[in-house]
């Protein structure tokens, strides 16, 4: 609950902020704060670690649009050669630094500059240069900003989910309790049983005896 409410006081400043700044922050507003704060709530690596990993994978996908619009034909063929080509490098950074980086950190970033550059390029290739920084200072402003209220509310997140792993579980009502049987002792009747023969036995010779 704490979590969602700085997320959410989080994507209202940076809509704030980019009207009283005159910046376009309203279209990536909700998913650059988003993006920011998974990345600091998620406990893989530490949180500078994998907004690393975030900013590796950002760069990444914003070279894949140039790599596409400088080197692809604009065809399905083109496009799926440049996705493949942002995906090996994403897998390339961590395996690189021996899964230090993550592979979903990077995934993350590269996919996080798709989805909020996608719709401008298809909308104007040529002009890939202005409006690719334009996208990306937008995004990484949301990002930041995201990033630190999931820093500043990962402590709470963290002790909430501690005390629910500590919380002991309840004990079953007295009415569902229920006795196990009690063996009847088949051995020592059995013993009890094999006693009483010989005994008989016993008798027996010595009646025949007399």
């Amino acid at each position: 609950m704490y979590a969602g409410a700085v997320l959410a006081l989080a994507a209202m400043g940076a809509v704030m902020a980019g009207s009283a700044l005159g910046l376009e922050l309203e279209s990536v507003a909700l998913l650059g704060a988003a993006m920011g704060a998974v990345v600091a709530l998620v406990p893989d690596r530490t949180p500078t670690t994998q907004l690393a990993g975030f900013a590796a994978g950002f760069v990444i996908g914003w070279s894949g649009y140039i790599f596409r619009a400088q080197f692809m034909p604009d065809t399905t063929a083109g496009r799926a050669v440049a996705v493949g080509f942002v995906v090996m490098a994403c897998v390339a950074v961590a395996f690189l630094t021996n899964d230090r980086i993550t592979l979903w950190t990077v995934i993350l970033g590269a996919g996080a500059f798709a989805g909020a550059y996608e719709f401008a390029y298809n909308q104007a290739p040529p002009e890939i240069l202005s409006t690719s920084v334009s996208t990306a200072t937008t995004m990484a402003f949301n990002v930041a900003l995201g990033f630190l209220a999931g820093v500043v509310a990962g402590p709470v997140v963290a002790g909430a989910q501690g005390m629910r792993r500590g919380r002991p579980t309840p004990d079953a009502p007295e009415g569902d309790h229920v006795d196990a049987p009690v063996e009847a002792p088949v051995a020592t009747s059995a013993a009890a049983t094999d006693e009483r023969e010989f005994t008989t036995l016993s008798e027996f010779m010595k009646e025949t005896v007399r």
